[in-house]
């Protein structure tokens, strides 16, 4: 035996240059799951036998190439010795995948061509997280991965949901390996934000046996992170309006009072910025000022722990069985403390020096008096166990065929809480500039020395919540398929899917006013902050407040001292029952025929989908009362692919076919979930679900030239279209809720907003590929390789507009939210001898990320500021048994910002909102393999 580097394990590498010639649908199956691709793709040998970084890209080119529906993969080489830490980073560099919200030191979401709702499989499984329609991919571990396969395209034997695609993530499994396997790494994570270092570890240990019954396999596999990371963000507040110097006689306003009624909060465009603008107060046309109503900081200090295992038992009776039993387990432990600083620009009046923007009503620096602030100590925990056991067999029916069948019983469950104190004060003085520069808003009081006396702080709101969501699902499906040599019908295959889904939520919360100085609390009770975004933005660096973790440890000593029940007394109640029964099967061809003296390959297919929802609706602010819902829905989804060699190296592909989205559980829940008037804006606000929302139709087109022109490299060029039918939005509505025990903001008036299948939109774009690593390259320049993609996209929908009863008065158009028109990567490698290099780096224009809530003056469309991040990770192999590495992300410090717009109304410059510090972070670690 002899140590070898897992990075640069060549029999790996060569082991999945063959899986990706298998049968996609046939390997996720075999390895016990569901769906994956078709299997239609002829054996062809290895083009090459390569080793670490330059092995993994031409892994997933030859993923690419041998499928013949239009797939992007990662192999293990990529996702293990990548700067990264979980499955979402990872695919970032997929072409076509655009990734957001890397609050934390890490990515979190990802869309597929701009939509964000890929079906999620493990091994082919459809998996889930608690209540959820979908996974949370950063949960799964890098270090428990194999491979990676985004389909782009969907045949009639995968799973219908998810517009965007799927993701399937394989692990692995004990016959991967020859005999006995050991590998494992270990890693220290620097994160530059939080001063914080972090560990990494991963052991995998495998060995199979020839006995008198079969061969057995065994596989363990488990990986344990820990981080501790800081988010610091500021922000400048909403858009309201305020009376000019000198209101009209007869409007009963003082000069620069803020205007509270006359005006439509939550216009799409928001109020006219135009000088001279009036709004219609008693009767008055008044000329107003649009100005933010706060400033305010964050500074969140997390700590996050992933721990994961996988467990496989395989066991092949004789050639043409195999058995193979799993369970795949994820958790996730997080809490966070939120010191926040908030603060009015205007409250109680007494207004002082303004500057407007040039050739607007809007103001860009204001100083004013006696303003009302607050801070607040916000403690949330978020706890996560998701399990799935499996059982699959497969047996050959001769050379020509295969019956595969599988069955998974799976449980999730998430557990959260939230506890939070609010101090506040009147300050003598505040002077902000809403734009200091850059989209950077800077703030001071005349006494910010004072930010950091607890005698200067009043305790005041209480807000102690917690939740619970579970998830469990047994499925079972049965594949078979049958192959001929020749004939225009080469393979006929057909399936069956039955899918048990159940899902419960459960709430509740509280909350009071106390009253009393906060320096009357002991000082451990107290946090004070320092350094807060130094170097980022000119604002107060430290403030005091209620340290978070002394408020949970210390709950229910704060609960008594508000008059509260405590933890003894204290319940869940349930929000919702869902059962959700899907049944479905398929039926499909493959076929070939020569063309012009070329082979073109045809799959046609139809899946049947049938799904019975039987639900029960908890009214927490009605007793409980219980609504009882259903429905049932039918549908058949046909697709359509062909894949022709034009010539030997290029190729052709086009693909039809039909996906679903179906609503997630919470979205069909009727019963409120209400917010007080916490900012003064005269209502509070709320969210509901509507019971007979309908799942969203897809019609999918896809055409992919493709050519490879040198033993592994390629360029690709796909264009896309997507016609989406039933696109759910959201839609608000002002309503009247007495006796709904709310007591921090207290209101029977709330803006509710609501999910409606009120939109339909087309999605359509192109992306081109390349990888190239040429073989003529001189001397040390030899192992220099490249591998880039851009993505244009282009998306529009409807979007209903309405008044505040409800009423539908018209429509307007916006793109699709978190698609940016524009994005690229691109990727360097340096892989010669026993050192390899990658600099990675990624860019997205900007885009539309969400529509706040209807509160405020401002346009309600929230968009996102380009992005980008340039990682790296170099490699050197020590000895044929250790690799050390090291890792780098986010090496230009860039920010997170955001900004209003909608349609043609706003900017990054005047109409700016918050910034977000991202971490960079920088990994030392080594790696080995024993066989």
């Amino acid at each position: 035996m002899a140590f070898r580097p897992l990075a640069f394990c060549t029999a790996s590498v060569l082991a999945l240059s063959l899986a990706g010639v298998a049968h996609a649908q046939d390997a996720a199956q075999a390895a016990g799951g569901e769906a994956s691709a078709t299997d239609a793709a002829e054996p062809t040998a290895p083009e090459i036998i390569v080793t670490g970084v330059r092995a993994s890209i031409v892994g997933a080119l030859n993923s690419r190439k041998d499928n013949i529906q239009i797939v992007d993969s990662i192999v293990a080489e990529d996702v293990g010795k990548l700067p990264d830490n979980n499955v979402v980073e990872a695919l970032q560099r997929v072409t076509g995948i655009q990734v957001t919200d890397r609050a934390g030191g890490e990515a979190a979401t990802i869309t597929i061509r701009g939509l964000a709702d890929p079906l999620t499989t493990l091994n082919g499984r459809n998996v889930f997280t608690a209540a959820g329609q979908s996974f949370a991919l950063q949960d799964i571990s890098a270090n428990l991965v194999k491979q990676v396969d985004v389909f782009k395209t969907r045949s009639a034997d995968q799973i219908e949901t998810g517009l965007a695609g799927q993701i399937d993530i394989k692990t692995r499994r004990p016959f991967d390996f020859d005999g006995f396997t050991i590998s494992g790494l270990a890693r220290g994570i620097y994160n530059e934000q939080a001063d914080s270092y972090n560990p990494n570890v991963a052991l995998l240990v495998s060995d199979r046996w020839e006995t008198g019954i079969g061969d057995i396999g065994l596989l363990v596999n488990g990986s344990w992170s820990k981080t501790k990371y800081r988010n610091m963000s500021t922000t400048a507040g909403a858009f309201v309006p305020f009376a000019t110097e000198n209101p009209p006689a007869g409007s009963g306003l003082a000069p620069l009072e803020r205007i509270f009624s006359g005006w439509q909060p939550g216009l799409d465009y928001g109020l006219p910025t135009e000088p001279g603008s009036t709004i219609d107060y008693n009767g008055v046309d008044v000329p107003y000022y649009l100005s933010r109503d706060a400033v305010f900081s964050s500074d969140l200090y997390g700590e996050r722990e992933r721990p994961s295992v996988n467990v496989a038992l395989q066991w092949a009776p004789n050639s043409s069985s195999v058995y193979t039993a799993e369970m795949y387990y994820a958790g996730f432990r997080g809490h966070t403390f939120n010191s926040l600083q908030f603060s009015f620009v205007d409250w109680w009046g007494n207004p002082g020096p303004f500057e407007l923007y040039d050739g607007t009503n809007i103001i860009k620096s204001r100083t004013t008096d006696d303003v009302y602030g607050f801070n607040s100590g916000d403690y949330a925990t978020n706890r996560t166990d998701s399990f799935v056991y499996a059982l699959n067999g497969q047996w050959d029916l001769g050379d020509r065929g295969k019956i595969i069948g599988d069955i998974a019983y799976q449980t999730s469950t998430n557990k959260t809480s939230f506890i939070a104190m609010r101090t506040d004060r009147t300050a003598s003085q505040i002077s902000a500039d809403f734009n200091a520069g850059g989209g950077i808003p800077s703030y001071h009081f005349d006494d910010d020395s004072l930010l950091t006396d607890p005698s200067q702080w009043n305790v005041a709101q209480f807000y102690d919540n917690a939740g619970k969501d579970k998830g469990s699902a047994i499925t079972g499906t049965l594949d078979a398929y049958y192959t001929w040599d020749d004939g225009f019908i080469r393979r006929v295959k057909a399936g069956m899917r039955i899918d048990d889904r159940k899902a419960s939520s459960y709430v509740r919360t509280q909350d009071g006013y106390l009253g009393a100085s906060l320096s009357s609390f002991p000082e451990d009770a107290l946090f004070t902050n320092s350094d807060f975004m130094k170097g980022i933005a000119d604002v107060p660096r430290s403030w005091t407040l209620v340290d978070g973790g002394w408020l949970y440890d210390n709950a229910d000593y704060v609960r008594e001292l508000y008059g509260l029940p405590t933890s003894d007394a204290l319940s869940l109640v349930k929000t919702f029952d869902i059962d959700e029964v899907t049944m479905s099967a398929y039926a499909m061809a493959d076929g070939e025929v020569e063309l012009f003296g070329n082979p073109l390959q045809v799959e046609a297919g139809v899946r049947y989908v049938s799904v019975t929802t039987n639900s029960k609706f908890y009214d927490r602010y009605n007793n409980s009362a219980l609504t009882r819902g259903g429905s049932q829905a039918d549908k058949f989804l046909p697709s359509f692919t062909l894949r022709y060699e034009l010539m030997p190296n290029l190729r052709l592909r086009f693909n039809y076919g039909e996906t679903l989205r179906r609503p997630s559980f919470g979205d069909i829940n009727p019963n409120y979930s209400l917010t007080g008037d916490l900012t003064n804006v005269g209502y509070g606000s709320g969210s509901a679900g509507t019971a007979d929302l309908k799942p969203t139709h897809s019609k999918n087109y896809d055409l992919a030239l493709e050519w490879y022109f040198e033993r592994n490299s390629a360029i690709f060029v796909t264009g896309f279209r997507r016609e989406i039918e039933g696109l759910v939005v959201p839609l608000t509505v002002m309503e009247y809720i007495p006796n709904n025990g709310i007591v921090a903001g207290a209101t029977d008036y709330f803006a509710i907003t609501r999910p409606v299948n009120a939109s339909n939109g087309v999605l359509k774009g192109v992306e081109v590929g390349l990888t190239y690593f040429p073989d003529y390259l001189p001397s040390i320049l030899n192992g220099l390789g490249f591998q880039g993609s851009v993505t244009v996209l282009d998306s529009k929908q409807n979007i209903p507009l309405t008044d505040s009863a409800g009423n539908v008065t018209g429509e307007t158009n916006s793109q699709f939210f978190n698609v940016s028109k524009l994005s690229y990567n691109a990727t360097l490698a340096y892989d010669r001898g026993p050192f390899n290099a990658r600099l990675s780096y990624v860019w997205r224009d900007a885009f539309l990320h969400n529509n706040e809530a209807r509160l405020f003056a401002n346009p309600i469309g929230v968009w996102y500021r380009p992005e980008s991040s340039l990682d790296m990770q170099l490699t050197f192999n020590v000895t044929n048994d250790i690799g050390i590495t090291f890792d780098a992300t986010n090496l230009t410090k860039s920010k997170q910002q955001n900004y209003y717009k909608f349609g043609d109304v706003g900017n990054d410059q005047q109409y700016n909102l918050g910034t977000l510090q991202l971490a960079r972070t920088f990994a030392l670690g080594a790696r080995f393999t024993f066989k």
